[in-house]
């Protein structure tokens, strides 16, 4: 069991809900289709008279011909019969229609709120939890809770016809039915028996639904680097194992579900066999009819098919109860970055302040400590140092990805915590170091950052940079597909696009995370003359990467653990000689011109002197 299990526990977000509260908050998705409702319970009642009428007339009638009446009988019986028949059909077409519309508009709103939550939370979330097994809930997770309200649907019927059914019982045999009613307990108790069963291994399955759907985007997502070491067969094999988890858990999951219904089947077959003892012992005594005995037991027959379809429909519902526990408590996960107030952001001149903040990723990670930092409205600003010395973090902090512990962060004197985050990110400008695309042309993903923005807008935009020369490399210009994630370009152009996105969006605070990939030196042209464009009329917060970008910052902050070692421009540092300079010559150095000519001058020297000699 063990191994069977592995991997599958649950996430840090996932709690426990009772079913009384569950069973509340889901009538509340139910709410806005009263009226629909109403229809369907409607049609629910007319079908359950006539399912329990179809008997009674069936067996009143057979009674009045076989006893000597009327021959014309058996023609009234066989239209009556079709008659009820064929509005039985009607009847369920209306129910089924309508219980479509309200399950999937249901659904509708069940993915539309899950993916809100989802989308709402902050980037610590995405670094903890595995974005497959949050796809999972939003999409199978739904799925299975809306299956689960179809069968609950035909049950509801079923229950309205074991109601009328336990009426007309009543009306046959009272005693009988009383021993009936007597039996139903053990029906239900062995029901409710499965139902720990069925939620445990239900939950279990869903979990390992969710490592496939991770299994699957991971190795989708990094299918060339696995292309690249030529690790198709070690990807296909880690899927099958998981695949192999599932379709175990899953196996056990459909035996559990599947032995309900038989057992509660020879139930229902024991308790029908001890009624057919004692009624027939009290038809043959004269204490009822044959006739009535016989109506009795075809009765008993049609009242125990829903009677136990309800009783194994409470282990199945478990199923149901166990994808929406999942799906809120995906909902109720509340974000770690939270805004103490909605205030209205102004146009921002871009003043960012850094007063004592402590920022942590984990308990025991520190990675800023009393940090403090002022950036002048339109300044420029290139963070570098070593990995780990906190650039990404101050850049996070600013664009509001995570949540610092102490201290305070202002933008134009105001708490940052303060602002509608929504509109504060309005005004931010923000470049990863691996610029993403979203699949579609070069124009839409440009317009993303400004949606309402017209082709005229981008294409005047596109064209201040180089005077659209870059575009010139497109087959289709801006009318060019970039493929998933990009992949139908070049990391130079992926980055002119993700700056040219920025460019039009016009943002007051521009961040940076520089890529590292190295570019031609026509690319490189076309980016550094986009940066300035962006700089020009922003505060800007660099990752530098480039020697270009280093020189041409207003002031440079040199970062190691947290803590702003030294700061000032290029060549005030490299006059100190403290740690920028090891920085420039480790990181910048190789990028410079008067290096690539030294180099160049040291090779060509090295090739002379091994030149041989003319012979005399």
């Amino acid at each position: 069991m063990a191994p069977m299990m592995r991997g599958l526990d649950a996430e840090a977000y996932d709690r426990s809900y009772k079913d009384t509260d569950l069973v509340r908050r889901i009538f509340t998705y139910f709410r806005p289709h009263w009226r629909k409702i109403s229809v369907v319970t409607f049609t629910i009642v007319l079908l359950a008279l006539a399912g329990s009428s179809l008997p009674l007339v069936v067996t009143n009638g057979i009674g009045l011909i076989s006893s000597g009446g009327d021959s014309n009988l058996m023609p009234l019986l066989i239209t009556i019969v079709f008659i009820i028949g064929v509005g039985v059909w009607a009847l369920n077409w209306v129910r089924r229609q309508l219980t479509a519309e309200i399950i999937a508009d249901t659904i509708l709103a069940l993915r539309n709120d899950t993916f809100a939550a989802a989308a709402r939370q902050d980037l610590s979330f995405y670094d903890e939890y595995s974005t497959g097994r949050i796809v999972s809930r939003i999409t199978s997770d739904t799925q299975e809770f809306g299956e689960v309200l179809v069968i609950a649907t035909d049950l509801l019927n079923q229950l309205a016809v074991a109601l009328i059914l336990m009426v007309v019982l009543f009306r046959i045999e009272w005693k009988l039915t009383l021993l009936v009613l007597s039996m139903m307990p053990l029906v239900v108790i062995t029901a409710l028996a499965f139902r720990s069963i069925a939620r445990r291994v239900t939950r279990q399955s869903a979990r390992a639904v969710g490592e496939v759907n991770k299994s699957i985007q991971g190795t989708i997502t990094g299918i060339r680097v696995a292309k690249n070491f030529r690790q198709e067969q070690a990807i296909y094999s880690e899927f099958m194992g998981v695949n192999r988890q599932s379709y175990a858990i899953n196996a056990r999951r459909a035996f559990v579900i599947a032995n309900i219904f038989p057992t509660l089947n020879i139930l229902a077959g024991l308790a029908t066999a001890v009624l057919v003892y004692f009624g027939g012992r009290s038809a043959a005594a004269g204490t009822i009819s044959v006739a009535a005995w016989y109506l009795f037991i075809t009765t008993l027959d049609r009242f125990w098919f829903p009677v136990m379809n309800l009783s194994a429909f409470w282990s199945q519902f478990q199923a149901g109860l166990s994808a929406i526990e999942r799906i809120f408590a995906l909902m109720d996960v509340e974000p770690a970055v939270k805004q103490i107030a909605h205030d209205p952001v102004p146009p921002l001149r871009g003043e960012i302040v850094f007063e004592q903040v402590s920022f942590r990723y984990a308990r025991k990670e520190q990675v800023l400590q009393d940090f403090s930092l002022t950036i002048a409205p339109g300044e420029n600003i290139a963070l570098v140092g070593h990995t780990g010395a906190g650039k990404s973090s101050i850049i996070k902090l600013v664009a509001r990805f995570y949540e610092f512990q102490e201290g305070e962060i202002r933008i134009d004197g105001h708490d940052i915590r303060r602002f509608d985050l929504a509109a504060y990110r309005q005004q931010l400008g923000i470049v990863s170091q691996v610029p993403f695309l979203f699949a579609g042309t070069v124009a839409e993903n440009i317009r993303y950052g400004r949606p309402t923005a017209s082709d005229a807008e981008i294409e005047a935009v596109a064209q201040r940079i180089g005077n659209g020369e870059w575009l010139e490399t497109l087959p289709d210009g801006l009318h060019n597909q970039v493929g998933e994630r990009g992949g139908r370009l070049s990391m130079g152009q992926r980055q002119l696009v993700a700056l040219t996105r920025v460019l039009l969006q016009a943002p007051r605070i521009f961040i940076l995370d520089e890529a590292t990939a190295s570019v031609d030196p026509f690319t490189e042209s076309q980016i550094q003359q986009a940066l300035k464009l962006i700089m020009a009329n922003s505060t800007a917060i660099i990752i530098a990467h480039r020697l270009s970008t280093v020189r041409a910052a207003d002031r440079i902050l040199v970062l190691q653990n947290g803590r702003i070692i030294e700061q000032g421009s290029h060549k005030t540092l490299m006059t100190q000689g403290g740690h920028y300079a090891e920085l420039y010559n480790a990181y910048f150095r190789h990028q410079s011109l008067a290096y690539i000519h030294e180099v160049g001058t040291r090779v060509g020297s090295r090739r002379s002197t091994l030149e041989p000699r003319p012979k005399p």
